[in-house]
């Protein structure tokens, strides 16, 4: 499978396995770009028996050689990012000139944080969003509202950051004062403080991302694009208001990093064989029995960022099928395809049926969503472990079968085959022989 410059992207709600992928994938490229997203991301890597959760820093960071680089369209939280590199660093990753953060980025402060629990504890019934509390939400809408948000590069101009986060501050502590139980304001000279001491252990990392990718590009640098939450969870295409803040989606490349749209050459689309979710928000094929469990437990479906058990269901062709769509996938990677093993037979979504009628596309109406029964169409299972299988041909009949079966509903060939949690537990489709 030979690759341009690629996106790797999840088309359902995440957790996917695009870290394992980009792992996986990135010892034939030079550089890897995170375009979106922060700390509310969560990707798992699997090296022998360390196991590696990162959550601002590119999955490319683990690899030596290779150029990691979060660009623009990423909401930085330096606490979290500085205790991040830290602790990889302590575990024997250099990570140095191989780091570069865009100096456009957004910040995210404690204030981000605590206007996120709050709102959610706040809502009513049935409007709580599920959020990782992260404060990535009301960093972007500070983002957005060109008032309140600060920029990575504003770090190095101390009196007018100084300035700035103080009016800032002020307005955060009314507002959170006006609308919620709010008794611990700010206090904006410590937070300026904290915030410049980042700064300078950040500056060895910060740069214009956007000229140093181009220059990347230029010198014939192969580039991979990491990723961030799944295409369900875009802030355009996803199950609003059940999302994140950011676009998730291959769209998100252009403006995230800092490139031409194209830029880039291939998409390798991310699923899992069987669909999960964290937190609120529709789910139609959502299974509340023991086949759920089973697959919560074997998957061992927890979320990275939050521990939280994830949601468990069949694959939903529906959902899948409208992100690739939009996506434009080149390869798909099936991740997980291991979990399934033992069951008698599978389940997958095909159509929808709701107020007397069947709908063949995914609806953007939520509540409507929320009433959809999946129509399913059922495949043959298969008993025998596949952990050990290396090879496409290795794999069980009815396995291969599935695998066909999601390649016809996605349009596109399914390329990469997870068959567990490890680096080496992963098959590459034409590698035969």
């Amino acid at each position: 499978m030979r690759l341009g410059h690629t996106c790797v992207v999840g088309l359902q709600w995440g957790d996917e396995g695009k870290g394992k992928i980009v792992d996986s994938l990135v010892e034939h490229f030079d550089v890897v770009v995170r375009y979106a997203g922060g700390a509310n991301a969560g990707h798992t890597v699997v090296i022998g028996d360390a196991r590696f959760a990162l959550h601002q820093l590119p999955s490319g960071i683990l690899r030596p050689g290779v150029a990691s680089i979060i660009g623009c369209g990423s909401a930085i939280d330096p606490p979290l990012l500085l205790g991040e590199i830290e602790s990889l660093r302590a575990r024997g990753i250099a990570i140095g000139d191989n780091l570069r953060i865009s100096d456009r980025a957004q910040l995210v402060f404690p204030y981000h944080r605590r206007q996120d629990v709050l709102a959610e504890q706040a809502a009513l019934p049935g409007g709580k969003l599920g959020t990782t509390a992260r404060g990535i939400g009301p960093c972007y809408a500070d983002k957005v509202s060109r008032r309140w948000g600060v920029r990575v590069c504003e770090l190095y101009h101390p009196p007018r950051f100084t300035a700035r986060l103080s009016e800032i501050v002020a307005h955060k502590n009314a507002y959170l004062t006006s609308l919620y139980d709010f008794r611990e304001p700010f206090d904006a000279q410590a937070l300026t403080t904290e915030y410049l001491g980042f700064a300078e252990q950040l500056r060895p990392f910060v740069c214009d991302t956007a000229l140093y990718l181009s220059e990347l590009l230029r010198a014939g640098r192969r580039v991979l694009f990491e990723g961030a939450q799944g295409s369900l969870l875009d802030i355009d295409h996803g199950t609003y208001p059940f999302v994140t803040s950011s676009n998730t989606g291959v769209g998100g490349v252009a403006s995230g990093a800092g490139v031409p749209p194209r830029t880039i050459q291939d998409v390798v689309g991310v699923v899992k064989a069987y669909s999960t979710r964290v937190g609120e928000g529709p789910f139609p094929t959502e299974l509340h029995d023991r086949i759920g469990d089973d697959i919560r437990e074997r998957g061992r479906e927890f979320g990275t960022t939050t521990g939280r058990p994830r949601r468990t269901g069949w694959f939903d062709a529906v959902a899948a099928g409208y992100s690739s769509m939009i996506s434009g996938p080149t390869h798909l990677a099936v991740m997980h395809l291991d979990t399934l093993s033992g069951l008698e037979e599978l389940r997958v979504c095909v159509a929808y049926r709701a107020r007397g009628r069947v709908l063949n596309s995914f609806p953007a109406d939520t509540p409507l969503l929320n009433e959809v029964e999946p129509v399913y169409e059922t495949l043959p299972g298969w008993t025998e472990p596949i952990g050990h299988c290396r090879q496409v041909s290795q794999l069980p009949a009815a396995a291969r079968a599935y695998l066909d079966f999601l390649s016809a509903r996605l349009s596109a060939p399914v390329s990469i085959i997870g068959v567990g949690p490890e680096r080496d537990q992963i098959i590459f489709a034409g590698r035969e022989g």
